[in-house]
């Protein structure tokens, strides 16, 4: 791969996150609702995001040899992070336009933000993965990214749900 390819790969990675977190800003301030259309924008905004992401790790121009552990351990947190993310799925069984009562069962006993935790342990695994260094500080950018996303989430549940401050106490991230 060539550095126009590479820098095509980040370019388009870190303009998905910014229409991301632009479309974060807009639910919190309440100038958007999420609706099928929003969905329908921001689905492939999303499978685009990590598409390029997992291209651009393997990708990477700058990489180091590490040691087939520490690649594998990569490897482990894609594959929880990609368990997180269909177990939450699974459980909550909607993505942008879920209405309804505060999801406290399945992995959402433990895990208030399993999508998002997934996103970070694959933001992570797989610059490990594939040893790619570019990619692997680039992730931390991307990470305070969904941590910013959370944030929000966490904004608005607080409000929509009484019950939540107690919710947060029993359970994880």
């Amino acid at each position: 791969m060539n550095d126009q390819t590479f820098l095509i790969l980040v370019s388009l990675c870190v303009v998905t996150h910014i229409i991301r977190s632009t479309y974060e800003i807009l639910k919190h301030k309440k100038l958007l609702r999420p609706s099928k259309i929003t969905f329908a924008i921001i689905f492939p905004n999303m499978a685009l995001l990590w598409v390029s992401w997992f291209i651009l790790c393997s990708y990477d121009v700058y990489k180091i040899n590490l040691p087939v552990i520490i690649n594998y351990f990569g490897l482990l947190l894609c594959l929880i992070g990609v368990i997180l993310f269909i177990t939450a799925l699974f459980t909550i069984k909607a993505l942008e336009d879920y209405s309804g009562d505060l999801i406290t069962k399945g992995i959402y006993s433990k895990i208030r933000h399993p999508m998002y935790l997934g996103f970070i342990c694959w933001s992570l695994g797989f610059p490990i993965y594939f040893g790619s260094i570019f990619s692997f500080f680039l992730s931390f950018i991307f990470i305070s990214n969904i941590l910013f996303w959370r944030h929000l989430e966490e904004i608005e549940l607080e409000k929509r749900f009484l019950d939540y401050k107690d919710y947060k106490i029993k359970t994880l991230f």
